[in-house]
């Protein structure tokens, strides 16, 4: 279960990475972070931003076109 829901659904790059950033800043450590978004570019975008920052991927799904990141403040 997300402590944060962040819906980019509709956006391009790198507007849901911007999205993001301000979500997870906005919880604490250990809290997680649900970003949904439209964009295909996205996937390898917010991978690479995960690996560049502390915190760890969770899950990674897509239905129906909606891409849905799980992210765990480290």
């Amino acid at each position: 279960m997300a402590d944060i829901v962040i819906d980019a659904k509709g956006l391009s790059c790198p507007m849901p990475i911007v999205k993001a950033k301000r979500g997870i800043d906005s919880i604490q450590t250990g809290q997680i972070m649900e970003l949904q978004t439209t964009d295909k570019g996205s996937i390898n975008d917010f991978q690479a931003w995960v690996n560049q920052t502390n915190h760890e991927l969770v899950d990674v799904k897509e239905e129906n076109g909606v891409f849905t990141f799980l992210v765990k403040k480290g």
